[in-house]
C-alpha cells in the first residue's frame, strides 16, 4: 500500500516532516492547558547538504530555511563536529548518525523553545538525546539525557535531569525534569514532565508529537503554506499563555542569573 511504501521510505531515508501537536498542561496553583497543531523537521546531520534538493534553503534565504547558526555553537560552524565533540567530552559512545529534531526558519524567522539531538551508535541504538532549550530572553541551555552506564535509551523510558535554567517567570528554578521519548520511523514523541518538589505529581506536563511525512519539495511547499506564520506564533502564544497565568494570579518569579555551565547532565 501507499502507506507502507511511505513508511519504508522514512525508515531508509531518515529525513521527515513530523506534523502533529504541541501540548502543555499546568496543574497548580491554577490549571492552565493548551494544545495546538505544530510540526518539526527530522534531519540527519551527516546529510544536511541534501536540504536544497528537498526544497529547504540551507544557510541561505528562503520561505523555509535551515541555518547552522541557529543551532549548536550558534556561530555558523558545522553542526555534526560540534555535537560529536560534546558527546566525546561526556564519554558517550555514539558513533552513528545524529538526528536533529527542530523547527526551521519560516519566512526568515526561527525560535525553538527546545530542539532534540538524537545520537545513535553504529548499530542504530540510541545512546543519548541532547535537549537544547531556549528562553525568550535569548539564553540557551543544554540538557544531556543518557544512562550513566552507557546502555541504550529505549522508547518510553524515563530519564531525569535537574532543572537549572530559567524558562518561565511562573516557575522557580528548582526540581527536576522527567524526559520520555517515542522513537520510530513513522512517529515522534518527546514528553517533558516538570516536578517542582512541592508534590508527587508533575507541576507541568509538556509534549511534542507528530506523524512522519517524507521530506520532499512538494511537502515543503505545502509546509510553507500551512505553517508560514508558525514560528512567529510560537512566541506570540508563549506571551499569551503568560498573560493568562498572570490573570489567574499564578506567582511570578524574577529571572535569576543563568547557570555557570552550558550543559547539565
Amino acid at each position: 500500500s501507499a502507506a507502507l511504501e511511505a513508511l519504508d521510505t522514512l525508515r531508509s531515508d531518515g529525513f521527515a516532516i513530523l506534523a502533529g501537536e504541541i501540548g502543555h498542561r499546568r496543574a497548580r496553583p491554577a490549571v492552565n492547558a493548551f494544545r495546538y497543531a505544530g510540526f518539526c523537521l527530522r534531519l540527519p546531520l551527516s546529510r544536511l547538504d541534501e536540504l536544497p534538493s528537498r526544497g529547504i534553503a540551507w544557510n541561505a534565504r528562503g520561505l523555509v530555511s535551515f541555518h547552522d547558526r541557529d543551532h549548536g555553537a550558534r556561530d555558523g560552524s558545522p553542526l555534526l563536529p560540534w555535537i560529536r565533540d560534546l558527546l566525546a567530552r561526556e564519554g558517550i559512545a555514539a558513533d552513528g548518525e545524529v538526528v536533529l529534531h527542530t523547527m526551521p526558519r519560516m519566512l526568515g524567522y526561527a525560535f525553538n523553545p527546545v530542539s532534540f539531538w538524537v545520537a545513535h551508535d553504529r548499530g542504530g541504538a540510541i545512546r543519548a538525546v541532547l535537549a537544547q532549550v531556549s528562553n525568550t530572553f535569548g539564553e540557551r541551555h543544554d540538557y544531556l539525557i543518557a544512562h550513566r552506564d552507557g546502555r541504550p535509551i529505549a522508547s518510553g523510558e524515563a530519564l531525569e535531569a535537574r532543572k537549572v535554567f530559567h524558562v518561565s517567570p511562573f516557575c522557580e528554578v528548582k526540581g527536576r525534569y522527567v524526559f520520555r521519548f517515542g522513537f520510530g520511523p513513522g512517529r515522534w514523541l518527546a514528553r517533558i514532565d516538570y516536578f517542582d518538589d512541592d508534590g508527587a505529581a508533575p507541576l507541568i506536563e509538556t509534549w511534542i508529537s507528530g506523524g512522519a511525512e517524507p521530506l520532499s519539495r512538494s511537502a515543503v511547499r505545502s509546509l510553507a503554506w500551512r505553517y508560514r506564520w508558525f514560528t512567529l506564533m510560537v512566541v506570540a502564544r508563549i506571551h499569551w499563555q503568560a498573560l493568562r497565568l498572570w490573570f489567574k494570579r499564578v506567582p511570578f518569579f524574577t529571572k535569576p542569573a543563568p547557570p555557570e555551565t552550558a550543559l547539565t547532565r
